[in-house]
């Protein structure tokens, strides 16, 4: 795997290869494969990352990215809501969102990808891990324990990021 300079050439960029890899892993997703490697974001098959022994159902490796600045690279995502005491305004009210973790949902040319945003969740309740000025919370992020898929996706330069974190195998009823 290419992560900088290797007897002189420059290999390919190593993000570029583990969201590869990850892809492959979410469109081969097979239930009755066997453990034999260690957590990590090449681990197959999916379902294994967060807990070896208890794999569980998953369609996506949900993971986070780093920018060359250091900071979690941040997507943002539209929802729409009913007001139901409103009725004077029976029309979908949309609220602007960002989230600091994705799932690949292809990976194309030279190193790009179409990432789907995803939504952090504690239980029922999501959790605003980016604050309305922009920063990522840090205590916000220990509270998740879930994700939901968003209809917002981006398309990203892979070679942009520096590092990338696989955060848990999810199942979230992901249609190819």
């Amino acid at each position: 795997m290419g992560c900088g300079s290797h007897d002189g050439h420059k290999d390919r960029n190593c993000v570029c290869e583990v969201v590869r890899a990850i892809k492959d892993i979410q469109d081969n997703a097979v239930n009755d494969e066997c453990l034999e490697c260690s957590s990590n974001c090449f681990l197959e098959p999916l379902g294994d990352l967060v807990s070896p022994a208890r794999r569980r159902r998953a369609d996506t490796r949900v993971f986070t990215l780093t920018n060359k600045n250091g900071d979690l690279f941040k997507g943002l995502f539209r929802e729409h809501h009913d007001d139901a005491a409103d009725t004077r305004d029976t029309h979908h009210k949309e609220k602007a969102c960002a989230s600091i973790y994705f799932r690949v949902e292809d990976v194309f040319d030279n190193c790009c990808a179409t990432l789907r945003v995803l939504k952090p969740f504690k239980g029922s309740y999501q959790v605003g891990v980016v604050d309305e000025k922009g920063r990522v919370n840090y205590e916000k992020i220990c509270e998740v324990n879930r994700f939901e898929a968003t209809n917002s996706c981006i398309t990203v330069d892979l070679d942009c990021f520096c590092a990338i974190q696989c955060i848990k195998d999810e199942y979230l009823g992901i249609c190819d």
